[in-house]
C-alpha cells in the first residue's frame, strides 16, 4: 500500500509538471502555426497585389517614379490600387506590428515595412495619402504617414 502512494507522489510531482510543460509547449507551437499562416496569407495578398500592377502597364506602378499625364480613367484605376494596398498594408499593420515584437515577429514586420517605404518613395502616392488613409485606423495612418515624411525627405 505504502508502494503505490510513493508511485502516486512521484506521479503528481513529476507528472503534473511535464504536464504543464507540454501544453504550454504545444499552445506555443500552435501560436507560432497560426502566425505563419496569417503571414503566408498576407503574403499572398501582396503577390496578388503585384500582379495587379502588372494587369495595369499603362499605370507604371513597377515604377519607382510617379506616373505623369494621367487619364482620369487611369488616375481612378490608380487610386482603387492604392487603396487595395493601404487596406493590404494596414491588415498587415494590425496584425503583425506589436511595440515589442520578438525577432520572428520583427522579421516578418521589417520586409512590411520595406514594402511600404517602396510605395512611400513614389510622389503620386504621398500624395494621395490624405485621402488613401481617410477613415483607416489612426495609429496605422500615423506610421505609414511618417515613414512617407521619411522617405520624401530622403528624396530631396
Amino acid at each position: 500500500m505504502q508502494v503505490w502512494e510513493l508511485l502516486g507522489t512521484i506521479s503528481i510531482v513529476f507528472g503534473l509538471p511535464l504536464a504543464i510543460f507540454v501544453f504550454v509547449y504545444e499552445q506555443r507551437k500552435a501560436r507560432e502555426n497560426e502566425e505563419e499562416e496569417i503571414n503566408q496569407r498576407l503574403s499572398e495578398g501582396y503577390i496578388d497585389f503585384l500582379k495587379l500592377t502588372i494587369d495595369n502597364p499603362d499605370l507604371k506602378l513597377q515604377s519607382s517614379t510617379a506616373t505623369a499625364d494621367l487619364t482620369e480613367d487611369q488616375r481612378e484605376r490608380m487610386l482603387g490600387i492604392f487603396g487595395i494596398l493601404i487596406s493590404l498594408f494596414e491588415r498587415a499593420y494590425l496584425v503583425i506590428y506589436q511595440e515589442n515584437m520578438s525577432r520572428r515577429k520583427m522579421r516578418r514586420w521589417r520586409s512590411w515595412e520595406v514594402f511600404m517605404r517602396e510605395w512611400c518613395r513614389r510622389e503620386d502616392f504621398r500624395d494621395n495619402l490624405p485621402l488613401l488613409l481617410s477613415g483607416e485606423e489612426p495609429d496605422f495612418a500615423d506610421f505609414l504617414q511618417r515613414l512617407a515624411a521619411e522617405e520624401a525627405a530622403r528624396g530631396e
